[in-house]
């Protein structure tokens, strides 16, 4: 479970991350990452600069069961990622349908590879 301070729950913060000025997005066959870092006046309007995390896995990747096992499997993945992420990050990942039959360890590692793709373009 991420703590409230690290989880996206607004549709205008998920709809921000994916398609607001600045947002950048790297893509696997498992998942699509949607990042964008907030600027000073939206982290203090919030009153906190944490990294916000968002998932958003669709009917496409199977029935109930398997959608609550790969939220729960991207949310183990992401939890140790969150303190280097920088201060203000918001970022929305979207499970792919292949990520149903995915691995733990292979969410894990698309995840990472994405975020790292992601932030380095974001810093160019």
């Amino acid at each position: 479970m991420l703590p409230t301070r690290h989880r996206l729950t607004e549709r205008r913060d998920f709809a921000t991350t994916i398609r607001g000025r600045g947002a950048r997005r790297q893509g696997s066959s498992l998942l699509v990452v949607h990042a964008r870092v907030a600027d000073a006046t939206q982290t203090d309007a919030r009153g906190d600069d944490s990294p916000r995390v968002g998932l958003v896995v669709s009917t496409a990747v199977g029935n109930a069961v398997t959608r609550t096992r790969v939220k729960r499997r991207l949310r183990a993945q992401v939890a140790p990622l969150l303190a280097d992420l920088p201060p203000g990050t918001d970022v929305v990942i979207r499970a792919n349908p292949a990520a149903a039959d995915a691995e733990s360890h292979e969410l894990g590692a698309a995840l990472r590879h994405c975020l790292r793709s992601v932030l380095v373009e974001r810093a160019r």
